[in-house]
């Protein structure tokens, strides 16, 4: 009886130093995975919360635990409305990971844990883009006159608009004639674009590009590039996805993309430490870590950080009336140009007509004429799928548009979790789709892009 005594109290022993270890092992070094799972929920939740105005409980349940890692449930935030902070932990006490909110700048993820050097940086107050007339009409202003009723039986249908719809706005000739939002969204409520953000920062640099400031054909884009293969990379082989830079854009674990959104304070630095693997132009690697440092280059190029930090709005979303856009920056005060970018879906339209207008706006060129051309162009080295300026070819699925039905002119941005602009030049016709839908359930847009395009012909 002794000895079975003894063997439970070194068997409880044992247990409590093995949960001591474990305890300890968290608390004083997290595996990344979990920094990454803290890193994001924390960074979903601050934009959310100071950006679009939604309750952190439910942001937590529906953006980041639901469709995310099985990790994920195990992750609890605390919000400080005061500091405008979001901090979360796995199991409400390991693994923190913190996200601060900036005016103009949105949230930023502060994986080094020094917030009060991330709250140091914002945008200048006078670069504010002022709202939109509400008593003038779309684009002009929020007037939208009654929608045209060839587009209820589409816009109704639970299976075009796909699972997880958010909000869905129809633009034909420069005017909204339809528009449908999901429970608990509607015109007023900025959404992430992800991806779709590698588009406008695009945009931005073509701005640029108009006023001179800066050329595709440009090389020795950073200082630290002083090897002959970072140095002979140009502007537009960062464009076009084929600089030949090493980045892994795998989503299913601490990949590059991963470690750059939620573990780099710095994430244009980390993006250009990465070595030159490829023959310049000869692969298409689709890179996140590109668009970052496409944002670096032309925020170097404008010198000191308070007008960069205006620009996107002084050049850009100003003149477009994009009044809820905001281009959020890391914490090191570069814009992530990869990834976030919060903006009504009307805002998001907006921005598609440029495009589709091929860079006009109210009879004033914004974006030089070959410059849109060149978004438009696919690129042989991506097979097709890809354009010479961060945009698609094709939709949701690397399939042709044309076996669904639409015109190969047509072109697009994306972004994760089932975002896009579809963009047809010859029908001015710019269909905007936001939700949170997981590739997982195949979503195909094409075919609500067909059935308005189709319905707005009859």
């Amino acid at each position: 009886m002794r000895l079975f005594v003894k063997l439970v109290r070194g068997f409880v022993m044992l247990l409590v130093m093995a949960v001591a270890g474990v305890f300890l092992w968290l608390t004083a070094a997290p595996p990344e995975l979990l920094r990454v799972g803290t890193g994001y929920a924390a960074k979903i939740v601050c934009s959310n919360v100071f950006i679009a105005g939604r309750d952190a409980e439910a942001v937590l349940a529906q953006d980041v635990q639901a469709p995310g890692h099985p990790l994920l449930k195990l992750v609890n935030v605390d919000v400080d409305p005061e500091r405008r902070i979001v901090t979360a932990r796995m199991l409400g006490a390991f693994a923190a990971g913190t996200a601060v909110y900036r005016d103009g700048l949105g949230c930023a993820s502060v994986p080094d844990g020094d917030v009060e050097k991330a709250l140091a940086i914002s945008e200048p107050a006078a670069a504010a883009t002022l709202p939109a007339n509400a008593t003038r009409t779309w684009p002009e202003g929020e007037g939208v006159d009654v929608g045209d009723r060839r587009l209820h039986a589409v816009l109704s249908d639970p299976a075009l608009g796909g699972p997880g719809m958010r909000a869905i706005v129809v633009v034909k000739d420069g005017r909204i004639v339809g528009e449908v939002y999901g429970d608990g969204f509607d015109i007023s409520t900025p959404l992430l674009g992800w991806s779709m953000a590698k588009t406008v920062n695009a945009a931005v640099i073509g701005r640029l590009v108009q006023e001179g400031r800066i050329g595709l054909d440009d090389q020795a884009l950073f200082a630290g590039w002083t090897d002959s293969a970072h140095k002979a990379i140009r502007l537009r082989d960062l464009m076009a996805m084929e600089s030949g830079l090493a980045f892994n854009e795998d989503y299913g674990d601490v990949a590059d993309v991963t470690r750059m959104l939620y573990l780099e304070p710095d994430m244009a630095a980390f993006a250009a430490a990465q070595p030159v693997i490829h023959e310049i132009g000869k692969q298409f690697s689709y890179s996140s870590g590109s668009s970052v440092l496409l944002a670096r280059i032309w925020m170097d190029r404008l010198g000191d950080r308070a007008t960069a930090l205006g620009y996107p709005r002084a050049a850009l979303f100003g003149p477009l009336g994009m009044s809820s856009a905001v281009l959020e920056a890391d914490a090191a005060g570069t814009f992530v140009g990869s990834s976030y970018l919060y903006a009504t879906a009307r805002d998001w339209a907006r921005f598609g007509l440029l495009l589709a207008d091929g860079g006009m706006w109210n009879g004033t060129r914004l974006l030089p004429e070959d410059f849109v051309a060149a978004m438009r162009r696919p690129t042989s080295v991506s097979g097709g799928l890809y354009t010479e300026i961060q945009a698609w070819n094709v939709g949701p699925g690397d399939e042709a548009d044309e076996r669904f039905g639409l015109k190969p002119e047509t072109f697009w941005l994306q972004g994760h979790d089932g975002q896009f602009i579809a963009i047809v030049p010859s029908e001015r016709l710019v269909v905007v789709r936001l939700g949170l839908t997981p590739s997982k359930l195949n979503y195909r847009p094409q075919r609500l892009v067909k059935s308005v395009s189709e319905a707005l012909q009859n």
